[in-house]
């Protein structure tokens, strides 16, 4: 019988343990983490290979060829940017772990699980400057959804004059290179429509797959914009939270500090009043 109550008790101890833990996770901040995880490792992952297929459809069927020395041509800005690709990607797996441990430490269920705790001035810098650098980071993010989208419109076009091939028998359509920058003035890197290298990319799927890679990398870029706001929306939250806990310990100082002068003055006088009698 003591043996059922003793398991009784230890169940009840564990059931009451998780509680506890689960009730000190940051659901929120975990939400944004997860989301932006996920749209920084779209963005990184489809945009990485959808540069390696844009440098191969560049190579192959409008037959341009890497420049010797160091001149900047699109190969080396293509480079370039899988480079800052690799940046994105392990910066902001740092900042969503940062950005996680502020909510851990922000989360009113810490208190209870860990004691009271003291909100120091350096606690609320640290959230007033996480506020500012995430907003920094949204509109950066902001500006990489719009230079993303750059491709998608290229790849587009793209794709309409191909698509307009098969429809209209006879219909020539050139696509210029330079209409997008890609080359210089000088250079003519054209593709019409009665080329063979244009059918043949038409009829790859290298061309459908690298245009929907970017459409990917776009919609994960999208998404990190929106991890973004609700890490905002987050941290507002926490700061306000930090806010009124820093009244609320000033005001419980100022009240236990009255207490003890109040007990102070009782007790001086008591002693008073005793000497006196005696």
């Amino acid at each position: 019988m003591e043996e059922n109550m003793e398991e009784g008790q230890t169940q009840k101890g564990c059931f009451e343990c998780c509680i506890k833990c689960l009730g000190g996770i940051p659901y929120a901040s975990l939400i944004a983490t997860i989301l932006l995880y996920a749209g920084v490792a779209l963005f990184c992952g489809c945009g990485h290979e959808a540069l390696s297929g844009t440098v191969n459809i560049l190579q192959t069927y409008f037959e341009m060829a890497r420049t010797t020395g160091d001149t900047l041509d699109v190969f080396t800005m293509i480079d370039i940017f899988k480079y800052v690709i690799y940046g994105i990607a392990a910066a902001f797996f740092v900042y969503g772990i940062l950005l996680m441990v502020e909510g851990f430490f922000t989360t009113g269920a810490i208190k209870d699980l860990y004691g009271d705790f003291k909100i120091t001035t350096c606690g609320r810098c640290v959230s007033a400057w996480f506020i500012m650098l995430t907003y920094l980071f949204m509109l950066a993010w902001l500006g990489v959804t719009a230079f993303t989208s750059l491709p998608v419109y290229m790849y587009f076009n793209l794709w309409t004059i191909c698509r307009n091939t098969t429809l209209v028998e006879g219909a020539n359509l050139c696509l210029d290179l330079r209409q997008f920058g890609i080359v210089t003035i000088g250079e003519e890197k054209k593709i019409c429509t009665v080329s063979e290298n244009f059918l043949r990319m038409c009829e790859s799927t290298e061309l459908n797959m690298t245009f929907h890679l970017f459409i990917v990398a776009l919609a994960g870029a999208g998404a990190a914009v929106i991890a973004m706001v609700h890490y905002l929306m987050v941290l507002s939250a926490n700061w306000a939270y930090v806010k009124d806990a820093c009244r609320m310990q000033k005001y419980e100082d100022i009240k236990s500090k009255e207490e003890q002068e109040l007990h102070d003055i009782h007790s001086t006088r008591s002693k008073e009043r005793l000497n006196a009698y005696t």
